[in-house]
């Protein structure tokens, strides 16, 4: 498996994959306009390239035999979606197509977080997740990040929960 830094050229597997996940992740619990609202907007060309073109923002592709099966995103500085903690790094996004959850790729895609964390010297890594994700805030305590705060997330016309996890690094 590979972890590597996602570029403009990869924009279009990177709304696959974005898409896919979050459909994959989401969809069952979701209704279909809402998901569909979320997903036009949220993985737009026009937005992804203003993402993939944002100094403050970086993406990753876990690769299997070249096919990309998860994808990392973090912000620093304005970027970040919210500015709750000084001198830190946001995990927007670690989604991983549902054939390879519990294969460790997740795992890998935090490790390359946790990696440019130190690399940028910031003193603290952060993310939201929804509350109903279980699954995903196990993986994050387990991980050492402890609940700070909550916030609200909006998909299509619903809002949610989402809880506001910290890791302190240095």
């Amino acid at each position: 498996m590979n972890i590597r830094k996602v570029s403009l050229k990869d924009l279009e597997t990177l709304k696959d994959i974005g898409k896919l996940t979050f459909v994959e992740t989401f969809a069952s619990v979701n209704s279909q306009e809402n998901m569909t609202e979320y997903l036009e907007n949220a993985f737009s060309t026009e937005k992804l390239k203003a993402e993939l073109t944002d100094k403050n923002s970086e993406f990753y592709f876990a690769e299997l035999d070249g096919k990309a099966i998860g994808y990392l995103k973090v912000n620093v500085g304005e970027s970040q979606t919210e500015l709750k903690i000084k001198n830190a790094l946001e995990i927007e996004r670690i989604y991983v197509l549902k054939e390879f959850h519990g294969k460790k790729v997740g795992q890998l895609l935090y490790d390359k977080a946790l990696e440019l964390a130190k690399e940028k010297h910031v003193e603290h890594i952060w993310l939201g997740v929804w509350e109903e994700n279980h699954r995903a805030i196990s993986f994050y305590e387990k991980n050492g990040f402890v609940t700070f705060d909550k916030h609200i997330f909006i998909l299509g016309n619903d809002e949610q929960t989402d809880i506001m996890m910290n890791l302190r690094i240095n």
